[in-house]
């Protein structure tokens, strides 16, 4: 029987077969297990999933007790900007460490001392505005020049478009200290080396900090390759207030 060090959850607002988690599980380490769940709480559009709080919170309860888990990440910026408050009553309500992807990826930014970023997102400037603000409060400027009209529109670009992407992105933004990936569907990981070797800054990718976010807040390290700095020196958590 295998043995593993925790169980933890992640948990998306949609259904629980998305094709972006397939990218995101050679990322786990081999002694941790990770349960998948979609709460299906939006079919058409992400902004079904606004001023569902009270359901969010109340389902990640029950997964939590029903799976035992030690932690949960929680995807999708869209869920915690259409839903404010959701990570303070997330902490309340769970009794295990927990982050959503904004989280995630702020506490890593200040790990880079990252204030002044370049924000990648599969997403329409509606959302990319809130997730400027939301940002902005936390004190990180984030500039998205390159909104998407649908999210699906990501979905069909390849890892080197992806990449060429992101440099025409950063010529039209000008000097910022990092770069941002937030929503996997615009899928970075087969490129964050490239990415930050060629382009010569760090980037944050939504799914990976929170892999790196909630392990260590559990008190685990690793070393993991292939998919940025982050992870592979696995820098620890600096000014974390959860």
């Amino acid at each position: 029987m295998e043995h593993f060090r925790v169980r933890v959850g992640f948990i998306g607002s949609g259904d629980g077969s998305r094709p972006h988690y397939a990218s995101f599980t050679p990322l786990i380490p081999k002694d941790i297990d990770v349960v998948f769940k979609g709460l299906n709480l939006y079919r058409d559009s992400l902004y079904e999933i606004a001023d569902k709080k009270d359901v969010i919170v109340r389902a990640i309860q029950l997964f939590v007790a029903e799976c035992h888990l030690d932690g949960v990440m929680v995807t999708g910026a869209p869920t915690e900007v259409l839903n404010t408050g959701l990570l303070d009553d997330l902490r309340t309500s769970l009794g295990v460490p927990v982050t959503t992807a904004l989280n995630a990826c702020i506490a890593a930014l200040r790990t880079f001392s990252a204030t002044h970023v370049l924000l990648m997102t599969p997403f329409e400037e509606r959302l990319n505005a809130l997730i400027r603000q939301h940002l902005n409060s936390a004190g990180v400027t984030a500039l998205a020049p390159r909104p998407f009209d649908h999210v699906s529109s990501a979905t069909k670009l390849s890892p080197d478009e992806v990449f060429e992407l992101t440099r025409s992105a950063v010529h039209d933004v000008g000097n910022v200290d990092a770069i941002y990936f937030q929503g996997a569907v615009l899928d970075p990981l087969k490129v964050v080396n490239k990415i930050e070797e060629e382009l010569g800054m760090p980037v944050v990718a939504s799914n990976p900090a929170m892999l790196w976010y909630l392990l260590s807040r559990l008190g685990l390290t690793y070393g993991i390759a292939g998919y940025g700095k982050l992870l592979e020196q696995w820098l620890p958590l600096v000014d974390d207030a959860s």
